[in-house]
């Protein structure tokens, strides 16, 4: 198979004339490259169409002897990384004859397939070509789980440590990120379910065996399962932000009862005093000993016997 990186009117016209099996990686082309390309091997006029605009749903599109597949692959990105997009769409034009792949910006999972097969010089069939290139852009997601298991365990340990503003943004972003991958692989898993011997059958392509793009839908499989646990894991860190959030509103409702608690016999002695102090002047608080014992030392004993109180209940320890 042979590998073209650009656009070389002769040696793509010598390879179709040969019936050359050739594959077509163009990174970030123009519209009228694109049209070009389609006048060229002579696509259908709507798969060009589509191209040219991009931004389409995971799709398979079959124009007679020729295939529109869509897909969705992944970026990756580390766990302390800002990654605003995430995933990278990729139009396949497949043929008997050729493969064309078209993507916006380089995809890093297909530059190195094309390494890999041009220091391998692997002898495959053409399905297994056609094979090799979905699979890589499929299999792109599984860097991100990994990253996405990661980053949601440690939103956990953050949220039990103390539940702030910063961890309810990672919750909501991870919840944003999560719902983006899962409209790009669910309609990619409907296509490989409904359509999948569509691909394998293209007239033209060398026959081989159909259990490849069934790996591509088992593959899709398990990222949507593992997409749909992550949500859930996601909902559950919501639901410890509520409860860590919850509590600490209770144990500060609890020192606030406490506090006014040992404040309410206080501010019955001071009112009882304040009320009587002619007479207790005159008749009780004489000395400065009958003061300290009978104003103050009555204030700190009711505090101190409170104080004893709770912490008799236990509450004024923590819950641990």
């Amino acid at each position: 198979m042979r590998i073209l990186d650009s656009i070389d009117d002769a040696l793509i016209t010598e390879l179709r004339q040969k019936q050359e099996f050739f594959w077509l990686d163009l990174s970030a082309p123009t519209d009228e490259q694109v049209q070009h390309i389609g006048s060229l091997l002579k696509l259908h006029p709507l798969a060009v169409e589509d191209s040219v605009r991009f931004h389409q749903r995971p799709k398979l599109d079959t124009y007679g002897d020729t295939a529109l597949l869509v897909l969705e692959g992944g970026v990756e990105s580390q766990p302390e990384d800002e990654n605003p997009h995430p995933l990278e769409e990729v139009h396949c034009h497949l043929s008997g004859d050729y493969v064309v792949t078209l993507h916006r910006q380089p995809y890093a999972g297909l530059d190195e397939l094309k390494k890999l097969f041009q220091q391998t010089e692997l002898s495959k069939t053409e399905r297994y070509y056609v094979y090799k290139i979905i699979d890589v852009v499929v299999d792109s997601y599984f860097p991100m789980l990994a990253d996405l298991d990661e980053q949601i365990n440690d939103l956990e340990d953050a949220i039990v440590s103390g539940a702030g503003k910063q961890e309810l943004a990672e919750t909501f972003r991870l919840k944003r990120l999560l719902l983006k991958l899962r409209k790009a692989v669910v309609p990619m898993r409907d296509v490989f379910a409904r359509e999948i011997e569509v691909i394998a059958d293209l007239a033209g392509l060398e026959p081989d065996s159909h259990d490849y793009f069934r790996d591509v839908y088992d593959h899709l499989i398990r990222i949507t399962d593992e997409l749909d646990s992550y949500h859930e894991m996601v909902a559950g860190c919501t639901d410890l932000y509520l409860s860590t959030v919850a509590n600490r509103q209770g144990e500060t409702s609890k020192q606030l009862t406490i506090i006014a608690s040992i404040f309410l016999p206080l501010s019955f002695l001071t009112g009882f005093f304040g009320m009587n102090f002619s007479w207790e002047v005159g008749h009780v608080l004489v000395g400065p000993w009958s003061f300290l014992l009978l104003g103050l030392g009555t204030m700190v004993v009711s505090a101190g016997l409170m104080w004893w109180w709770f912490h008799h209940k236990g509450w004024t320890g923590s819950d641990d």
